[in-house]
């Protein structure tokens, strides 16, 4: 188990190297196919916080950025505490079919998704509603994805500023969904943070990687693929999840 968490996030800080994302949804989507989701987002906790938490602070205008999306973090904390969705741990709650429809949408909209509308006349009340469903999405698929991630684009923010709100985002969220686990046990299911800590390694290892793959392939080619592969593999899950394969 040691090995096979070591590669999945040594190919998750791949990915997220070279194309600066997808480290939170690679990660869970490739281990809830051998464990349960609650299991593998407290895996995701100490690996995702640190490699956000350096993204968030990598270029400085912190308190800008919060000045600025207050009102998407509060919506993602209000979110993350009273989700509109059953969460992580409901054993009849088909978490892992959800997740998986996250995945596939999440790889249909960064294969099609070229020029995004300008909705940043409409942010003061679009934030809060994004980031709410943003939050309850976190607590019950363990991945901030949909919507949040597309509504950043949307704001039309220059490249260095949408990393930072991505970090910005992802850290808040990982913060909330630590909580969460920590607040929410599920029997038989220990939180684990040994293995977190040790999967932050190859994570990192992996980041320096695709660091350097991105000077050396097409970003583009490499996206392609990536995105097929988030909507092949999110659509196993929910097949998988319902026993249709």
């Amino acid at each position: 188990m040691i090995a096979f968490v070591i590669a999945v996030f040594a190919l998750a800080g791949l990915i997220k190297g070279t194309i600066g994302l997808g480290l939170p949804a690679v990660s869970m989507g490739l281990l809830t196919i051998f464990m349960s989701p609650f299991q593998a987002a407290t895996l995701l906790i100490v690996p995702s916080l640190l490699t956000n938490f350096w993204q968030l602070f990598a270029e400085g205008h912190v308190l800008q950025l919060i000045r600025r999306f207050w009102l998407l973090l509060t919506g993602i904390i209000i979110g993350s505490v009273w989700s509109i969705f059953p969460t992580l741990g409901h054993a009849e709650f088909h978490s892992e079919a959800l997740l998986g429809g996250m995945l596939a949408l999440y790889g249909l909209y960064g294969l099609y998704a070229r020029t995004m509308p300008d909705l940043s006349r409409h942010e003061t009340w679009l934030s809060p509603m994004m980031g709410y469903l943003g939050g309850a999405l976190t607590v019950a698929t363990g991945v901030i994805v949909i919507p949040v991630m597309p509504y950043l684009q949307t704001l039309h923010l220059k490249r260095d500023d949408l990393v930072q709100a991505l970090g910005l985002v992802f850290t808040t969220s990982t913060v909330c969904l630590a909580i969460f686990l920590h607040q929410n046990p599920v029997e038989d299911i220990p939180t684990d943070y040994t293995m977190s800590a040790i999967a932050l390694l190859p994570a990192l290892i992996g980041m320096w990687f695709g660091k350097k793959i991105r000077y050396r392939i097409s970003e583009q080619k490499f996206r392609t693929v990536f995105f097929i592969g988030l909507m092949v593999l999110g659509s196993y899950m929910m097949l998988h999840q319902f026993g249709w394969i």
